[in-house]
């Protein structure tokens, strides 16, 4: 049975950093405060003559580069965004435009936090279909255009980037599959939790209700998915969950059970980066050495929607 598998990973962040203590000149905050809340230090922030689509594009062509592939070799891309502001040129379309690509089909998919699971769950299955051959699947997100810079509680999570991998059709996955089933759904009636709305649109969260939230039932959804991808949390080499918040990434990877894998905890630098938190965090880890080739990684996203998506992947 055709299967698919990552292949390669890329990142890309904005030059300028953002300390805490640079934000304790702009609202009422402190490095203490910031650290002992979210576990946040830095993050990136991009200019205005740095849109989505260009850190998607640098993002995609270091996994390309990687992966020893050419843009015309990909016939799918997929873009994980929730802070695209225009409706079209999607940013998919924009980053095959800056690639030079051939002919792919383009999808952007905007599931906020969760987008990267849910496209790379996408493309796994348009691959499994016989519908694509090899994809870009790319998270990316510009979250200093959408948030409130004078909210202290809002403007000290947020941070952007892109993360990308190249997804490619496994012809002897067999019952070893590159990428493993999805497990997704969502929390409907808590949707308002996490907000991107108004015009110029704003990011809003209710924190507490997140927390509770992720902390209380997503453990036992993660080890679901371990169970679907016939691992065992005691299994995985590493965890990569959504880099929301480090109150939330510690409690949840505990309660999951994953004694021997490395956490991903890249929001200490990065900051929340939405939907290209999860690329990012496991491109830095597969660059650091910190995981093995071929050691399954559990990917975990959720937020935005209240909405949830993860699968365990090989990694390249």
């Amino acid at each position: 049975m055709t299967g698919s598998r990552v292949v390669a990973l890329g990142h890309y962040q904005p030059a300028k950093v953002l300390t805490n203590h640079d934000l304790a000149a702009m609202v009422d905050t402190s490095d203490e405060w910031i650290t002992s809340r979210v576990g946040i230090k830095t993050r990136h922030v991009g200019g205005p003559d740095e849109p989505v689509d260009e850190l998607a594009a640098h993002a995609a062509a270091k996994a390309l580069a990687s992966a020893g592939l050419q843009a015309a070799d990909v016939d799918m891309v997929l873009v994980a965004t929730s802070t695209a502001i225009d409706r079209s040129p999607s940013m998919s379309a924009r980053v095959a435009a800056r690639l030079g690509m051939g002919s792919p089909a383009v999808m952007d998919i905007n599931v906020v936090c969760s987008g990267f699971t849910h496209a790379l769950a996408t493309a796994d299955h348009a691959i499994r279909a016989g519908a694509a051959t090899r994809a870009l699947v790319i998270g990316a997100d510009k979250m200093g255009d959408i948030v409130d810079w004078t909210d202290r509680s809002t403007c000290v999570l947020m941070g952007d980037g892109a993360g990308a991998a190249v997804v490619v059709a496994d012809q002897g996955a067999g019952d070893r599959p590159g990428i493993g089933p999805v497990l997704w759904g969502s929390v409907p009636e808590m949707g308002n939790a996490v907000r991107i709305e108004g015009t110029p649109p704003r990011f809003a969260q209710e924190g507490q209700s997140v927390y509770r939230w992720a902390t209380t039932q997503l453990p036992p959804i993660a080890r679901k998915v371990c169970e679907r991808a016939g691992v065992t949390p005691e299994d995985l080499a590493a965890v990569v969950l959504h880099q929301a918040n480090l109150r939330i990434i510690e409690p949840v990877a505990r309660k999951i059970g994953a004694v021997n894998a490395v956490i991903a905890r890249d929001v200490v630098d990065s900051g929340n980066t939405s939907a290209a938190s999860i690329p990012m965090a496991l491109s830095k880890l597969v660059e650091r050495g910190e995981i093995e080739s071929g050691a399954p990684a559990l990917l975990f996203g959720f937020g935005g929607n209240l909405s949830y998506a993860g699968q365990v992947i090989r990694c390249p």
